[in-house]
């Protein structure tokens, strides 16, 4: 790509452009990056580093990238945070579908990295609640809620004979997912009338006491202790 065709994209001078590539220290406004990152497939933190150290060396130095959209975010970032973990990994989507479509052999990586000690929990929607029920409604898609818990429902069944993989059933999450790994973590909060991969994405690192990281984190942990174990409900039905 020439800077004329950047330029043009981003909608200022070629000259301007020229500047961008050769001085160091110019940081161009951000709706022009962001423009300048799409057109070039490219992450802000490579093409202009210290603009993201400007906006994370304060309060908010928890915030690793936002993404305008979870689609927007590298499929590989998910299966190197997986892969990295080595205590702890919390899925606490409402369905978790996408993890399955997007993560090859995400079963395998998951059992094991419970055969070594990481504590594997799997925080889904209750697909009998009328919770699911009115967001179904809501998302009016013809993949519904209900049939993308049946799939990580059927995963995780594949699992069952690993220890330190479990699961359990709540809806307070519906409109916001939290994934952890570790001292990393992502969260997505859900917008009204909009599927998973739609909404905007955060990644976490944990940095601080009672920070945003802290502070997820323990609305998951809330949710987590009222919520209902999936084997056991499941053996219920059946009895």
């Amino acid at each position: 790509m020439t800077e004329a065709q950047l330029a043009g994209l981003c909608g200022v001078d070629a000259k301007t452009v020229g500047r961008w590539i050769t001085e160091p220290n110019r940081i161009p406004h951000a709706r022009h990056r962001w423009v300048a990152c799409e057109a070039l497939r490219e992450e802000e933190q490579n093409l202009w580093p210290t603009a993201i150290r400007s906006i994370t060396n304060g309060p908010n130095r928890e915030l690793v990238q936002v993404y305008p959209y979870r689609s927007a975010a590298p499929a590989s970032l998910w299966r190197s945070l997986v892969t990295k973990s080595r205590r702890e990994l919390v899925f606490a989507g409402y369905t978790n579908y996408f993890l399955w479509l997007e993560q090859a052999n995400l079963g395998g990586a998951l059992r094991r990295k419970a055969q070594t000690g990481c504590r594997v929990r799997f925080l889904i929607g209750d697909p009998d609640s009328p919770v699911t029920a009115a967001r179904e409604t809501e998302e009016d898609v013809p993949l519904t809620l209900s049939t993308r818990i049946a799939v990580t429902l059927a995963e995780l069944d594949k699992l069952r004979d690993v220890s330190g993989i479990e699961g359990r059933f709540e809806t307070g999450h519906v409109n916001l997912s939290v994934f952890r790994f570790d001292d990393e973590m992502i969260v997505t909060p859900i917008l009204a009338r909009r599927v998973g991969h739609d909404s905007p994405m955060m990644h976490l690192r944990r940095c601080q006491t009672d920070g945003m990281f802290d502070r997820f984190a323990a609305h998951v942990e809330e949710l987590w202790q009222r919520g209902r174990d999936i084997r056991e409900v499941a053996e219920n039905a059946q009895a």
